[in-house]
């Protein structure tokens, strides 16, 4: 059974709900604009639960968002879009919900726990990673069919998954993984560490993970790109706070951060 609060969810900057640790503070890479925050919101956290894809980005947006607002606080829990639309239906308090795919933000729509419509901000698509030295050989789709190579893809129900799948139907495909992981940064680690020897991840990721992977473009990518929506939610402990964060995201600075790391404009 799902506790009431968030999972500890495996992410490089994945934190423990609840106890309120705070994002080291920096000096703001954000809009100038945002420096004139509130003195209202101090001494106060803001609780965001996002797809683990945007691991990296909404760290750096966190930092900046801090920085710009003295005394408030981020804390995020990253993991699988599924899982943490689980999580929210469960009791899970959160003030910011940002999924991977439409179909997971519908999981809290559908309980009525959105405050107001989900917004979608960036698009992702796939690609194929490989360990640096590409052991296998990969160099399109169909090589992933071979079954003497050890193939990771994320489980069904994550967006990652379910992409992956309507990519190898749209080319007829069938593969069959050594392993389904619950988010995206599983599938990938798997490839770092040389237990895969290919994954079917984000663009976004392979870019984040630099000369660990080396990163595969395959048209059939174009078939399914995912959407990827933000929302508050109703029952937020800091309402106030999550409409602030969710406009930062909005706003041409986190455009700007979230293009810079692969994603693109909806």
């Amino acid at each position: 059974m799902i506790s009431r609060r968030p999972r500890l969810v495996a992410a490089s900057f994945s934190v423990v709900l609840g106890m309120g640790l705070a994002l080291a503070g920096c000096g703001s890479t954000g809009d100038k604009s945002a420096a004139s925050a509130s003195p209202k919101t101090g001494g106060k956290t803001v609780t965001v639960l996002a797809a683990a894809s945007l691991t990296g980005t909404f760290t750096q947006l966190g930092k900046d968002f801090q920085a710009a607002r003295p005394g408030v606080k981020v804390t995020f829990s990253f993991g699988g879009s599924s899982t943490l639309a689980t999580q929210i239906t469960q009791g899970a308090p959160a003030d910011v919900f940002a999924a991977a795919s439409p179909a997971t933000m519908k999981t809290v729509t559908d309980a009525h726990l959105a405050d107001g419509q989900p917004q979608v901000f960036v698009r992702n698509r796939l690609e194929i990673a490989t360990p640096a030295g590409n052991p296998g050989k990969v160099t399109a789709l169909k090589d992933l069919a071979n079954p003497k190579l050890k193939v990771v893809l994320c489980a069904d129900p994550v967006p990652c998954g379910a992409a992956a799948k309507k990519a190898l139907a749209s080319a007829k495909l069938t593969v069959k993984p050594v392993s389904l992981e619950q988010d995206v940064k599983g599938a990938l680690t798997k490839v770092e560490t040389g237990e895969a020897d290919a994954a079917l991840v984000y663009r976004t990721d392979v870019k984040a993970a630099g000369d660990k992977v080396k990163g595969i473009d395959f048209p059939e990518a174009a078939n399914a790109i995912n959407d990827y929506p933000i929302v508050t939610l109703a029952k937020a402990p800091q309402p106030a706070l999550a409409k602030e964060f969710l406009q930062y995201v909005l706003s041409p600075h986190g455009k700007a951060v979230l293009t810079a790391a692969g994603f693109e404009s909806p």
